[in-house]
């Protein structure tokens, strides 16, 4: 099972694994505040990709198909995440305030559909 979670919210024992799935470390919060098990910023959307979005609600759908298309080149990204949800139970944590448009909810997205 995969949970989305925002970074900055505390963790929790039924989090399972938290993975970090931001390009950039989130501001002001340490590692041991993260309490992040796996960092794979390599998921993430990329960095043009990231700053042509900007968060902006409009662009949203425009962003998943793009993303997407990303993570459709990033197979044995894909496959190593499909194997730790695979294992137990895990939680992307995530630094966008936008709870329900934001990279996370896409990978949870894909994989949820791929499997």
């Amino acid at each position: 099972m995969i949970k989305l979670k925002r970074v900055y919210e505390a963790p929790a024992d039924h989090d399972g694994a938290r993975i970090l799935v931001e390009r950039l470390w989130p501001r002001g919060l340490s590692k041991e505040k993260a309490q992040v098990d796996v960092w794979m910023k390599e998921i993430a959307p990329s960095t043009d990709l990231r700053k042509w979005y900007d968060h902006d609600p409009e662009k949203w759908p425009e962003f998943k198909a793009r993303y997407k298309a990303e993570l459709a080149e990033k197979t044995h990204l894909l496959e190593e995440l499909e194997k730790k949800v695979s294992e137990s139970d895990v939680t992307f944590v995530f630094a966008a305030k936008d709870e329900v448009r934001n990279s996370a909810v896409v990978l949870k997205e894909v994989l949820e559909t791929s499997g």
